[in-house]
């Protein structure tokens, strides 16, 4: 591997990563959620423009996760030595952002850097953005969390396919490349290169691996998945231009690993949202303001953020969001069982459904204070059996953050967290304890510029956010 200096001290398996793939023209990082994929995107970049072989690098990413390149991947983890032209991607326009985006079309030697959502290459404007990029420098083209680009017919594939083509260095990244299906492959390798699985036509690929039944629904005939085959020899392709990373291969990494997972807010939960920290600030101005009144005016933002309100009689309206549809997104990707924790008994009984519709019922059980004493303890044993078909653990912190033990998990989810200190730590240690073998991954939900970011940062922090509020101005926290 060619001299270079890391920023952050690599990982045996991350730098096993860099060694098998740094010079190669298309490659697959394959690594479980919390291993640091990532790291090893932004160190591969910056040794092919120390080499000379690019000057040029997109990354596309989820809504969730991409503004986290520009804020903390790419800024932790790129070589000192290197000081990148740096834009992401926004749908919104200004002069300050035109001159932003002008600043990546400049030519020369210095490392230019498009971070963008993975929807905005749907659209017309995004991707004749992309693609004029691409025209004005050596580029390597990087898809985080590669599944996105799994099904074949979809809009955003064809035209990321299309890019990828322009491309002298193709990379992608996932931590679970095949999320239901085998076939999930098909696109995602595609990208890389169309020849790399031997088949360049989606149903030639099916045929190989997949045996099809035949269906009539209603007097159409319809061809059906019934089993696969032939997977032992799918896994020796992949072998050549991908790399495998799971937990377990990592004795290295940290006991806890913090991520978190950005959910934007929909026009009308900004529109609520905007309205409930008016009529908050507003009802606590000019009062002898208490922690309690601060919390409870917390609370109201903090269920909007969330997609729902509670009102005066007890009725709850939902609010149109998006957070649901990113939870899904997210388990889509993870490796093993994951322990779910919410805040809100409403939001455990849609995170229930959805999941239950998404993956099945028997997929999830229930840890909160409707369920029995008896159910309970029978849903922990199905949670710990290892050869159950249940992988999904939810519950709130309030009930199930105390004494149980939930160590066959080692990814743990914080849909939404409450204020107390102490309920988070106790929550965090159900799967971290004796008997966890594996690093633990714990990804918090937040939505930007709101009482999300405020109160993960307090809880990160270890503070105690009641004694917070009232040692800073209350009105930082609303």
């Amino acid at each position: 591997m060619i001299n270079y200096k890391f920023k952050t001290k690599p990982y045996a398996h991350q730098l096993t990563a860099l060694e098998k793939s740094w010079d190669k023209t298309e490659y697959g990082y394959f690594m479980e959620m919390g291993t640091g994929k990532s790291k090893v995107l932004v160190d591969n970049m910056a040794m092919l423009y120390d080499k000379g072989k690019i000057n040029g690098a997109i990354i596309v990413a989820p809504k969730g996760v991409y503004r986290n390149w520009y804020s903390q991947e790419i800024p932790n983890h790129l070589a000192s030595h290197i000081q990148p032209t740096m834009v992401l991607w926004t749908a919104l326009t200004s002069k300050t952002k035109d001159k932003e985006y002008q600043s990546l079309f400049e030519t020369g030697h210095d490392l230019h850097i498009l971070i963008m959502n993975v929807e905005a290459l749907s659209t017309k404007k995004g991707l004749e953005f992309a693609a004029k990029f691409m025209r004005c420098h050596e580029t390597m083209i990087a898809i985080d969390e590669s599944t996105t680009i799994k099904n074949p017919s979809a809009k955003r594939t064809k035209a990321i396919l299309a890019l990828g083509k322009a491309a002298k260095y193709r990379r992608i990244l996932t931590g679970s490349p095949v999320t239901k299906s085998p076939l999930d492959l098909f696109t995602q390798c595609g990208f890389l290169n169309s020849y790399l699985l031997g088949y360049d036509s989606f149903y030639a690929f099916r045929n190989r691996y997949a045996n099809m039944i035949d269906r009539n629904f209603g007097g159409r005939r319809v061809q059906l998945i019934g089993s696969y085959k032939r997977l032992d020899e799918l896994a020796d392709k992949l072998k050549v231009f991908s790399y495998r990373v799971l937990k377990d291969d990592c004795l290295d990494l940290p006991d806890k690993v913090y991520i978190r997972r950005e959910v934007d807010l929909t026009d009308e939960q900004t529109k609520a949202y905007s309205t409930m920290k008016s009529a908050a600030l507003a009802s606590l101005e000019g009062k002898m303001a208490t922690a309690p009144h601060v919390l409870t005016q917390m609370m109201r933002l903090h269920q909007i953020t969330c997609g729902h309100l509670k009102n005066d009689d007890g009725t709850i309206t939902d609010i149109k969001n998006n957070r649901l549809k990113e939870l899904i997104n997210l388990l889509d990707e993870v490796e093993g069982k994951v322990i779910i924790w919410a805040n809100y008994v409403h939001d455990i009984e849609h995170i229930v459904k959805e999941i239950s519709k998404e993956f099945g019922e028997d997929s999830i059980v229930q840890y909160y204070g409707a369920i029995s004493a008896e159910q309970r303890q029978e849903n922990i044993e199905k949670f710990q059996d290892p050869n159950s078909k249940t992988k999904f653990f939810i519950g709130n912190p309030q009930t199930g953050g105390y004494g149980i033990t939930l160590t066959c998990a080692n990814t743990v989810v914080y849909y939404s967290n409450g204020y107390d200190l102490e309920k988070r730590l106790q929550s965090e240690d159900r799967a971290h304890r004796i008997g966890q073998m594996k690093s633990v991954t714990y990804v918090d939900f937040i939505a930007p510029k709101t009482v999300d970011e405020k109160i993960v940062k307090a809880l990160r922090s270890k503070m105690n956010i009641a004694n917070q509020i009232m040692d800073e101005d209350w009105r930082a926290w609303i």
